[in-house]
């Protein structure tokens, strides 16, 4: 693995700030919505302008809305677009530095101590050096993507973590730098692209927002929804993603305990479609609500709803 360089290059935005790896950054908006489209991502203007200046301004971008409306996916379709590795760290409660920045393989270390003992090296100070040397550090996410010149960095679901990972978050995302005791300051060469993530079970502080462009994910509206199922389920007729498509967004003006996201809808149709069917009727809808719903009280509204008649609005 490369060693982060003790200082950081100039960077500025194009093909030659990221060494020349992949195709050229985008030249604007429309270039990076065009290059997201072709990645099977459909962004509207307001995101497709928020993913330019990230990457123009080396900010992270901060996604945040429900779940399921694509904000995930965009980090994967921006590694796809610049033709970079994507690093994910998931978080979750009680994440630390350890989990996320380095950790020392100490199985390997205590082997190594155990050989030095049987070869009689009685030098202290070396065999200390040794032991926290860079072969013995486990590089986790965030160390690997400091550590890997033009990728994207997703933390995801930043709003499971604590207050003190996140205050720690924030100072490496300020400099892109790690300190290691036994090792130094390092410094990122070209520092990651970023996309934090959050489904809002929690306020994440204005500090970390402040360093970050924002950018809330609502759901879709009806077209750009039946625009995402065609793409992302060619195997769904065009009848059957429109039905689809018509009954989620019904579903979510119920007062459900969770909403559906778009990739329920996604879900939704792949089921009907692997079920054989062309269309859809009341009788698939609700044999196959597991697929789009998830609680129980979800799923007890929607069986006392009408889907006959949700899906006459449409014509269906």
């Amino acid at each position: 693995m490369r060693p982060i360089a003790r200082e950081e290059q100039e960077d500025g935005g194009g093909a030659e700030g990221r060494g020349g790896a992949g195709p050229a950054w985008p030249t604007g908006p429309d270039d990076v919505r065009v290059r997201l489209e072709q990645g099977g991502y459909l962004a509207d203007d307001g995101l497709a302008v928020a993913c330019f200046l990230a990457l123009r301004l080396r900010r992270p971008i901060f996604c945040e809305g429900d779940a399921g409306v694509g904000k995930t996916a965009l980090a994967s379709a921006l590694a796809t677009a610049l033709d970079a590795p994507l690093i994910r760290l998931q978080c979750h409660e009680g994440i630390d530095a350890s989990q996320a920045l380095y950790d020392w393989d100490f199985p390997r270390q205590l082997l190594h101590l155990r050989a030095a003992e049987a070869a009689g090296l009685t030098d202290a100070d070396r065999l200390e050096d040794e032991l926290y040397g860079r072969r013995f550090l486990i590089a986790r996410p965030l160390l690997r993507a400091l550590e890997t010149r033009s990728c994207v960095l997703l933390v995801d679901e930043i709003d499971r973590a604590d207050d003190e990972f996140e205050a720690f978050l924030l100072e490496l995302l300020s400099e892109y730098t790690v300190t290691i005791p036994e090792l130094g300051t390092l410094r990122a060469q070209s520092p990651p692209v970023v996309v934090l993530t959050s489904n809002r079970t929690r306020e994440v502080h204005d500090a970390l927002k402040r360093r970050c462009l924002y950018h809330w994910f609502d759901h879709p509206g009806f077209a750009r929804e039946l625009a995402i199922v065609r793409r992302r389920v060619p195997a769904a007729s065009a009848r059957l993603a429109e039905q689809v498509t018509a009954l989620v967004q019904a579903l979510r003006a119920q007062e459900l305990v969770k909403p559906p996201g778009v990739a329920e809808t996604v879900d939704w149709a792949e089921a009907m479609a692997a079920l054989g069917a062309t269309e859809a009727d009341a009788e698939l809808a609700v044999a196959t609500l597991g697929s789009v719903l998830k609680y129980r009280e979800d799923l007890e509204r929607a069986r006392g709803l009408d889907l006959t008649a949700l899906l006459a609005v449409r014509g269906a």
